[in-house]
């Protein structure tokens, strides 16, 4: 093979790389958004736009400098919080394992 098929090849391994890579990226986007959607996230949230809380992007901008941004997300989601964006409280969510949340928290910071 001379240098210009390694080239070629090392171009189309790449694009291969990048293609599987946002493909999962959008798999994990998706399942974050369905997981919001099955535990009710989206009665008071939404994506873009504020409703009852905060809209999540504007919660993952909020938090996307912090080092412990997706534990404290986490912590939030599963304990609730009064006073953070407002005076709408934010209920604990008991019927989430501690997975789900860290799932939840990772995907709202995928948002920002």
């Amino acid at each position: 093979m001379n240098s210009m098929s390694y080239a070629a090849l090392a171009a189309v391994m790449l694009g291969a790389l990048l293609s599987a890579g946002s493909r999962a990226a959008h798999a994990e986007a998706s399942a974050g958004l369905a997981l919001a959607q099955q535990q009710n996230c989206m009665s008071c949230h939404s994506v873009t736009r504020s409703f009852m809380g905060p809209a999540l992007h504007e919660v993952a901008a909020r938090y996307a400098g912090r080092e412990d941004a997706a534990l404290y997300l986490k912590h939030k989601i599963l304990d609730g919080s009064t006073g953070v964006w407002g005076p709408v409280p934010m209920p604990a969510n008991t019927q989430l394992t501690p997975d789900q949340a860290a799932a939840l928290a990772a995907w709202v910071l995928t948002l920002k």
